[in-house]
Formats: C-alpha cells, structure tokens, sequence
C-alpha cells in the first residue's frame, strides 16, 4: 500500500484498517483526504484483503467537509462548485459499491459527511460517546448528496426529521433507528471490529463480493440520478449568501445572521 498524507493504512491477518488521519481537524474531509481515500479504496479493492475496516484518529471520527476549505470557495465559479461537490459525491459513491465487506469503526462523532461515511459500510461499530448528525442547515448548506443513502437506511419520515432539525443523535438512538450495527466500548472497539473482520474471512469472498454487487446494482438505477441532482443542489447552495454566513459564523464561533430573513423584511 502506498502512504498518504491524512491516511494511515495498516494491513494484517487479510484486513487493511483505513485511518482517517487529521486528528487537529477533527479528521475533517479536505480535497486531499478526499482523493486519498478514493485511491486507499481502489489499492484495497485490488489487493489481496478480504475485509476493510474504516476508523478515525483521535477523539473524532469524522467531522465532515473541512469548513476552512469552504470559506475559502465563497468567491469559486458555479463549475468549480460543482467540480468541488462531484469530488465528495466520488468518494461515496467508492464506499458504496466496495465489492469487499467494510465496518466503520466509529470512535467518536460522526457529522455531516462524516455521518455518511460511518453508515455507508455494511458493519457500523460505535462507542457509547459517539454521535451522529447531519447538520448541515445550522450552517446554510444542504446535506443533498448525503440525503440519498439516508432515506434508503431510515425512509422518508425519518430522513425529513434528521436533515431539517440537524439533531444530533447519541449512539443508542442511531442504533434503533438502524444507522449502526452495534455499541462497544472504546477500549474494544478495534478488537471488536477486528472480531467481526476474521468471522466474515470465513466466508466464501466470492459470495460477499457477488452480495454486494447485486444489491448496488439495485440501488444504482435511481441511485445514479439522485447523486446527480444532488451535486447540482450542493453547488447551488454554496453560491448562496445563507451558506456564506453559516460558514462565517461557524468560523467565527458565533450565531448566524441569516441573510434569507433580513431579505423578507
């Protein structure tokens, strides 16, 4: 395997372990870290692993897009927009399609893209401090790429409530709405995790791969355009002065001024 920047790749006993590796940043998704991953998934998929596991270094699993990079697109093209967004869309769209069985391993919060990087994988493991959310309108953006796994994992009622609110669920309530598999305590999530890896090594690789080409195949068809008009929202919405202010204000470490409200007045 080669070696990344924000990436620390391990491999042993057939499973290559995937770190998501900005601790400072709260391992948030850079341009960077983003085509790392697309290409750490493509050397897994052609190596001789059976078994990916997907974790994050430090307090943080994922905090989702790094904010800082968003500021700096305020003054970006609507192609460059777009081009920014299809970047994410990729590297889900990678996860969602791995032919081989992924289990997140989910180490502590998991937000906005961070949240779909935890429940795309087959297996999501979870320590009890964890938590979930897609909160994305709290600063002005659109979890539209986001919203089209979601609703398959959860249904429509339940994908309206989390997107709009931006609530933040704790670990036992992803749990029994589906989004994760099982709740392990810290000090035996990657024991746990690495547990589950060798049981699914006893399985015909063949089988597992064929699984989970057919039931991406299914989903795939609508998938496809739902992705599609997804990045289109996500680009618009970055050209917004809401979004401009959400970032600022999160930046700023103060309450948004929402420039949509003062435009009614």
């Amino acid at each position: 395997m080669s070696r990344f920047k924000h990436l620390l790749i391990q491999s042993a006993n057939g499973v290559i372990t995937i770190t998501l590796n900005r601790p400072d940043k709260r391992n948030a998704l850079s341009p960077v870290l983003i085509e790392e991953f697309i290409a750490a998934l493509g050397e897994a998929e052609t190596s001789d692993c059976g078994v990916v596991i997907l974790t994050g270094a430090g307090p943080a699993f994922c905090a989702g897009l790094d904010m800082e990079h968003l500021d700096t697109m305020h003054a970006s093209t609507p192609e460059e927009h777009r081009s920014d967004s299809r970047h994410m869309a990729l590297a889900l769209g990678a996860l969602f399609v791995f032919p081989k069985p992924v289990i997140a391993a989910v180490n502590g919060p998991a937000i906005a893209g961070g949240m779909v990087l935890a429940t795309i994988p087959d297996f999501t493991l979870a320590t009890p401090e964890a938590k979930f959310g897609y909160t994305e309108v709290r600063i002005g953006f659109v979890p539209a790429i986001a919203s089209s796994y979601l609703i398959r994992q959860v249904g429509e009622k339940r994908t309206r409530e989390l997107l709009l609110t931006g609530k933040l669920l704790k670990a036992h309530e992803a749990l029994q709405m589906g989004l994760i598999t099982q709740i392990v305590a810290p000090e035996e999530l990657m024991q746990s995790a690495q547990c589950l890896a060798q049981t699914l090594l006893m399985n015909s690789p063949q089988a597992m791969q064929a699984t989970k080409r057919l039931l991406a195949k299914h989903a795939r068809r609508q998938l496809d355009v739902e992705i599609e008009d997804g990045i289109t929202a996500n680009a618009l919405q970055r050209s917004t002065e809401d979004f401009k202010e959400g970032v600022n204000a999160f930046l700023e470490h103060r309450r948004p001024d929402w420039p949509s409200l003062k435009a009614k007045v």
